[in-house]
């Protein structure tokens, strides 16, 4: 039971983690129908202006593992605030009247730009950097079960991040120009709505909480590497694709199920084939989203629609 419990928790937490970033995807989506492929190139680059604010304190003398932690978390989340605004404002919103295709090509050689510029300028950049373990270090007891207390902070945290952004969707004014504009952005601008500034803190807020999954995946693993957002912005695209892309509950829907094939992958995968590894976790998680795409295109929590005339 207590091997059990512990796959169960590092489902939930690999979940949390998938859940944040495709929820990033389906904002971006909601408010523009776009597709940003960057998106988890900027987690990579949130990651890293974390792990620069931590050695920077450390150089200033600053040793408070919780003065570094919220060094970190701010300067990931402020940076990449202002460069998925920037991205909206001069990529994103010039190509907003081309084809879909335009900007998926844009966004996606854009990535790859971040990811080079990062292995070839930072610091010895093209190696992994080990990630400060800035949470304490015990011990929590469930029963049989023994969970690391940096895991549950770290869960913890998770859920009150998503639980704060579906409250500002659903129950603030900004929340209420955001849904508008994602329903009708012509309608919107007409009631008043500053479209580009709705885009512009739109792109701010997914942006931002792809640096916060950055920063709790190099906590989590303690370590980042300029590639840790390629495999995350696919597995929370798929996850917002799988969950009904274009809603928030079926993005964290898709995150957590994703997480759940990744784990069952890895337990029963060598059980069931002698001598395979459980890296072919990913292989048999794939596998099984595009068969569940296959049996419903529309994700599992279709967006509604509704046709104007």
């Amino acid at each position: 039971m207590s091997e059990i419990g512990q796959y169960v928790f590092n489902g939930l937490m690999l979940g949390m983690i998938y859940a944040m970033v495709a929820v990033g995807f389906t904002l971006f989506f909601g408010v523009l129908d776009v597709i940003k492929f960057s998106h988890g190139d900027t987690l990579m680059v949130g990651a890293f202006a974390g792990l620069t604010a931590s050695t920077g304190m450390l150089m200033l003398d600053i040793e408070s593992p919780w003065l570094r932690l919220l060094a970190v978390v701010i300067s990931a989340v402020c940076v990449t605030g202002l460069l998925g605004a920037a991205i909206a404002k001069f990529l994103i919103l010039p190509l907003h009247k081309a084809p879909p295709l335009n900007t998926l090509l844009a966004t996606l050689m854009l990535g790859t730009v971040m990811r080079e510029s990062v292995r070839l300028f930072y610091p010895d950049g093209s190696n992994s950097k080990p990630f400060p373990s800035l949470l304490p270090t015990g011990s929590v007891d469930i029963g049989t079960l023994a969970l690391r207390a940096d895991n549950v902070i770290l869960l913890i945290s998770g859920l009150a991040i998503i639980a704060g952004v579906h409250f500002l969707i659903t129950r603030t004014r900004l929340g209420m120009a955001i849904r508008a504009v994602a329903q009708d952005g012509e309608t919107a601008r007409l009631m008043g709505i500053n479209f580009e500034a709705v885009v512009l803190l739109t792109f701010a807020l997914g942006s931002g909480m792809a640096a916060l999954a950055g920063v709790m995946n190099g906590l989590y693993y303690n370590e980042i590497n300029f590639n840790v957002g390629l495999l995350l912005g696919v597995i929370g695209f798929s996850a917002a694709i799988l969950g009904g892309l274009g809603n928030i509950y079926g993005a964290i829907l898709g995150g957590f199920l994703f997480a759940a094939l990744q784990v069952l992958g890895s337990a029963l995968l060598p059980a069931l084939i002698p001598n395979i590894p459980s890296a072919y976790k990913d292989v048999f998680a794939f596998a099984v989203v595009i068969m569940l795409m296959a049996w419903k295109p529309t994700g599992l929590i279709a967006e509604k629609s509704s046709e104007r005339v």
